[in-house]
């Protein structure tokens, strides 16, 4: 049987309704270093506030008499079958918050059965996240390309060592250097000496020179996993990274939480930009999103938009900061069942199903690029280039 301390969390986390609650139990019980670290953002945190709230501007089209008694949420992944296209998103540090750490954020998923993937900064091993997994559980791992590629060399070699595991490298691409965080910088003047640093991360800084052309040449060399391009925010690096297929199976739509350039666009606009100018990328690499989810609804809009796979980074950590594995399981709960009945109100049985016949997204297609889409400079730049 649970101790009562373990009772007493299962109570108070199934009072919590929604994840702006789940956040504001958060912020009260972890440290304020750890809430600035978690909160921050970029400048005046417009990407950050945008992200969630381009999801309100698109309007559901429900069908009704239609039969809703299934539904089924389960989708595949670079070829892994997974029980909801809801996944966790890189997130660093995760024991600043509660000494479980990414390992709790393992342990309150797994009887969704969604993807976790690790950050490069995590605060404990890949091998102690791992450790006591749910059966056929999968994970992918983070990578930064380090200044001193021998360091991201050996951190590879691990990570290709852990078996079936490990479904795919996410190669981080859209913060190379810091964005300005100021709720972060007032408390961590040093920002090379992370709070909680793990002891297998070793010095050297981010890596200012990735290319096209050099850096999937030097992975090829040093991974056989599957390559997820994460930091896409333009159309025509989403057709760059389509010409790479087959090394890379995917890319993530992100601004990475608003936290590096600020008024960079939230994914949904990235994903209204490859729809109009360069379809074709959907049927080519899979396309995962995250950034500013707070409902269930978003993930469905997400994923009628054309995504795959739709990640949550902030909130995960939240709900750990709140109440360890069992808020990081309420999270889950909160937006799985979010997702069903959405889907049930729609009038759609799976996630395959779902498409942009079931939303309204002109309120947000008239803020997207409307420039040249200039596929045949990129098709002849990625032959010359690639």
């Amino acid at each position: 049987m649970a101790d009562s301390s373990e009772e007493d969390i299962e109570t108070e986390m199934q009072a919590l309704l929604n994840l702006d609650e789940i956040e504001a139990v958060a912020t009260k019980k972890i440290s304020h270093r750890a809430w600035a670290y978690y909160y921050s953002a970029g400048d005046d945190l417009i990407s950050k506030k945008l992200n969630s709230q381009v999801y309100k501007a698109i309007l559901l089209r429900p069908r009704v008499f239609i039969d809703c008694t299934k539904c089924d949420t389960r989708t595949t992944l670079l070829g892994h079958q997974l029980g909801t296209p809801l996944y966790v998103s890189p997130a660093a540090m995760a024991r600043l918050g509660h000494p479980a750490g990414e390992r709790g954020i393992a342990q309150g998923i797994a009887s969704f059965g969604a993807l976790q993937v690790i950050s490069n900064f995590a605060s404990m091993t890949p091998a102690q996240i791992v450790t006591g997994a749910a059966p056929g559980q999968k994970f992918g791992w983070q990578l930064y390309v380090s200044q001193k590629r021998a360091t991201s060399e050996k951190m590879l070699a691990t990570i290709n060592a852990m078996g079936d595991r490990m479904v795919c490298v996410c190669l981080t691409l859209d913060s190379p250097v810091l964005g300005k965080r100021e709720d972060h910088f007032r408390l961590d003047v040093d920002l090379q000496k992370p709070a909680v640093a793990p002891g297998w991360m070793a010095p050297g800084g981010t890596a200012l020179d990735l290319t096209w052309r050099d850096t999937l040449a030097w992975l090829a060399r040093h991974t056989t996993l599957p390559i997820i391009l994460k930091g896409i925010q333009t159309h025509e690096d989403a057709y760059l990274a389509m010409q790479c297929a087959p090394q890379v199976r995917g890319i993530i739509l992100s601004n990475h939480g608003g936290r590096s350039l600020d008024t960079a666009p939230p994914a949904v606009h990235t994903l209204l930009e490859i729809r109009k100018y360069c379809p074709e990328v959907f049927e080519r690499i899979e396309v995962w999103v995250d950034g500013g989810i707070k409902r269930g609804t978003d993930v469905v809009k997400a994923l009628c938009l054309g995504a795959k796979a739709v990640g949550i980074g902030r909130a995960a950590l939240f709900g750990l900061g709140a109440g360890g594995p069992q808020g990081v399981e309420r999270t889950f709960e909160i937006l799985q069942a979010e997702i069903e009945t959405c889907m049930r109100l729609l009038g759609v049985e799976k996630i395959s199903e779902l498409g942009p016949q079931y939303i309204n997204s002109k309120a947000v297609e008239m803020d997207i690029f409307d420039g040249q889409e200039g596929k045949e400079e990129l098709r002849s730049w990625a032959k010359a280039n690639l």
